[in-house]
């Protein structure tokens, strides 16, 4: 259940958590951190002059005895964790299992319930001080036989599926305190950074003995740096030994850190290994990211075949990102026959799932009739819905079409706007069509030193119109000084590009004997 809960909370945390958590969370708003469980009441205020922390848990406050029963039956119930039970009782248990273990079994003796020899790697002694096999006191809680030592009764210490739920709940709780109040991991309160350090005992202790969802949790705690400090080679560690296990999403993250070097030496070959690995387990991000492998030929033989049947695993089962991929390769003929109205059918997939890079693709389409019916109207929707991401070519796109009439009325200010936006990013046609509308004074202020600016950046990116208008701008000192030095070096960049207006002026320029240095 614990695993469940971490696993939902990536996507959705509002799902999991009650008011008892939110109510933490508002400590930034209120000095003292104390917050009523069930009303909301700040402590101090005129309804709630001081509050009472519950009697057995010690983290939830209430500003009466009313409010405590109602949140008790509300949820906090079900939520509720003792101080006694939050004490990381199972390192110093490891410790002496580990010490007792290796005495054990350095003076040859035998586990009294297999009899076999006992083993460092395995022994395992119970806080009566008794050594086993491991292995044989798991059996003992798995077919359900007394839980106590078979040779003095005394209970068995909880195992380590208890222990990594009950601290996996703990977790979640100062987990989604950090979520809803944008609280940073550095800077915990008190209490909670003590929960954490309890947690991380506890999911050492249980991981050490095998327990494949601790390490995995590990891993992701160091990678992201919560509540420890972060370690990218920590992380790599505890994912790699929950993917010798087989555990598909360490064997998805270990493909990753393969992939970009992360924590481990970088390595195509083994980020595709891993990846096929969980791909082979139905993980979708394993199996894209197998394909765009397989595309580019990195670690392994390039093969489009490969890459468009990995693809099409992840799109089947409605990976948005895989789906906009599997689109391209319709459109390129690659893998598979080219096919525009199979491409179209995949980017509305992924397009109407969220993905930016989907939805200007199939705006595109849209606008030329590929594969679809042509629709300006159609297309500017789908530009736009992307532009609004902040997809550069969108934005630049929309900014084009509001500049044309085309799908939308024709407005020059808007036409700036979004070429505007389009152009901080660094986009070089949106930089220069900034500048023909700032030449031009159409839906902005004229000026052509600001022209220059941008039409500059974008000559300086290779845009061909660009360095031709840059080297126009020059000649008649529009924006700038006049330099026919500077107007025939930016005419040569542009012909270099095979800009025949800009061969042709620079020609007459050298003719005349001007712009030679």
């Amino acid at each position: 259940m614990a695993a469940y809960l971490l696993r939902l909370l990536e996507t959705n945390p509002d799902q999991v958590f009650s008011t008892m958590t939110e109510n933490l969370s508002k400590k930034n708003n209120n000095p003292n951190g104390k917050v009523c469980g069930n009303c909301s009441a700040l402590e101090g205020s005129d309804s709630a002059p001081k509050l009472s922390a519950c009697s057995q848990c010690g983290l939830v406050f209430y500003c009466g005895r009313d409010c405590q029963r109602a949140h008790w039956k509300a949820n906090h119930k079900q939520r509720c964790i003792s101080k006694a039970d939050r004490l990381p009782q199972h390192e110093k248990h490891s410790e002496t299992s580990k010490i007792a273990g290796s005495d054990a079994a350095a003076t040859g003796q035998s586990c009294a319930i297999c009899q076999d020899p006992l083993e460092g790697a395995s022994a395992c002694a119970l806080p009566c001080a008794h050594v086993f096999h491991s292995a044989c006191v798991a059996d003992l809680r798995k077919f359900g036989v007394q839980q106590a030592c078979p040779l003095c009764r005394v209970p068995l210490p909880p195992g380590p599926e208890k222990a990594y739920d009950d601290a996996t709940r703990r977790y979640v709780t100062v987990l989604q305190m950090v979520e809803r109040s944008h609280m940073s991991w550095s800077d915990l309160p008190k209490w909670a950074q003590e929960e954490v350090d309890a947690v991380i005992v506890e999911w050492r202790a249980v991981a050490d003995e095998g327990h494949v969802s601790a390490q995995f949790n590990l891993g992701v705690t160091y990678l992201r740096g919560r509540g420890v400090a972060q370690s990218d080679e920590e992380a790599a560690r505890w994912f790699r030994m929950a993917a010798d296990q087989g555990y598909r999403d360490a064997q998805y993250q270990v493909g990753s850190m393969f992939e970009e070097g992360c924590g481990v030496a970088q390595s195509d070959e083994q980020a595709a290994q891993w990846y096929r690995k969980a791909a082979g387990q139905g993980d979708l991000n394993a199996q894209n990211n197998l394909g765009t492998i397989f595309k580019n030929g990195c670690g392994v033989a390039q093969s489009d075949v490969e890459a468009f049947k990995w693809y099409r695993m992840a799109a089947d089962q409605g990976l948005a990102v895989a789906e906009n991929n599997l689109g391209f390769m319709f459109v390129q003929g690659r893998g598979v026959a080219q096919n525009d109205k199979e491409a179209a059918r995949w980017f509305r997939k992924a397009a109407k799932q969220g993905s930016a890079d989907a939805q200007c693709k199939l705006g595109e389409m849209l606008m030329a009739g590929r594969g679809v019916a042509q629709s300006d109207a159609e297309a500017f929707k789908w530009y736009r819905m992307a532009a609004d991401q902040g997809h550069v070519v969108a934005e630049c796109t929309v900014g084009f079409m509001f500049k044309q009439g085309r799908g939308v009325a024709q407005n020059d200010k808007e036409a700036v706007r979004w070429y505007r936006k389009a152009a901080k990013q660094g986009n070089p046609e949106a930089q220069f069509n900034l500048a023909g509308m700032l030449i031009e004074g159409h839906g902005v202020a004229q000026s052509d030193v600001e022209a220059f600016k941008w039409a500059k950046m974008a000559a300086d990116q290779g845009l061909a119109a660009a360095q031709f208008s840059l080297g126009s701008m020059f000649e008649e000192g529009c924006g700038v000084a006049q330099s026919d030095v500077e107007a025939t070096q930016w005419y040569r960049k542009a012909a270099d590009q095979g800009h025949a207006e800009a061969q042709f002026n620079m020609e007459n320029m050298l003719k005349e004997g001007r712009g030679v240095a």
